[in-house]
């Protein structure tokens, strides 16, 4: 599985060929140092591990009288691991978000019917897990446990509950995409 910087710069690269320069004024774009910070050198270290990995392939092109640059191109092993990392991170729930948003920036990866099945087992397995917090609020407020402690599980719900409608939200949205 990708680490997030990579998952995000692989993403980006599977949607064009593009040189390292490109890539962060990319991430500029998408507003990625928004909520994940990346720094320029990262990017260039991760494209370097990347092809290394065979994840990526660079090919050397010549522009007019710039200076030579890395055009770089996913390779089809990239390809299968960008959509295995972008499939965990959709059915694995953590309370780190940013996977699941760097999910939600490259879901057309997938089919619009492997990304609605995903997000389905997502949405089953938030339920599940919202039963278990309600059930521990329930058996904690029996106990009157002090309300802080109470409070921390009431925030974890919330969290699940805005999960769970961000993935329905999604879903409704890709089932209405003509563009996919």
């Amino acid at each position: 599985m990708l680490t997030k910087t990579s998952t995000i710069i692989l993403g980006v690269i599977q949607q064009q060929p593009i040189n390292a320069y490109e890539v962060i004024k990319m991430l500029g774009q998408l507003h990625v140092k928004d909520w994940y910070d990346i720094a320029d050198s990262t990017v260039y270290a991760t494209l370097k591990t990347l092809e290394k990995k065979n994840y990526i392939s660079g090919e050397i092109r010549k522009d007019g009288n710039m200076p030579d640059k890395t055009v770089y191109s996913i390779t089809q092993t990239g390809y299968s691991e960008l959509k295995n990392t972008i499939s965990h991170f959709i059915t694995n729930f953590d309370y780190d978000i940013v996977p699941f948003m760097i999910a939600c920036f490259f879901i057309r990866i997938l089919t619009k019917d492997e990304a609605i099945n995903l997000l389905s087992r997502r949405i089953k397995y938030l339920e599940k897990y919202k039963t278990g917090i309600l059930n521990q609020l329930e058996m904690l407020k029996s106990q009157q446990l002090a309300s802080l402690i109470i409070c921390n599980i009431e925030h974890n719900n919330e969290i699940i509950c805005a999960e769970i409608s961000s993935s329905n939200k999604l879903i409704e949205v890709i089932q209405q995409s003509k563009e996919w």
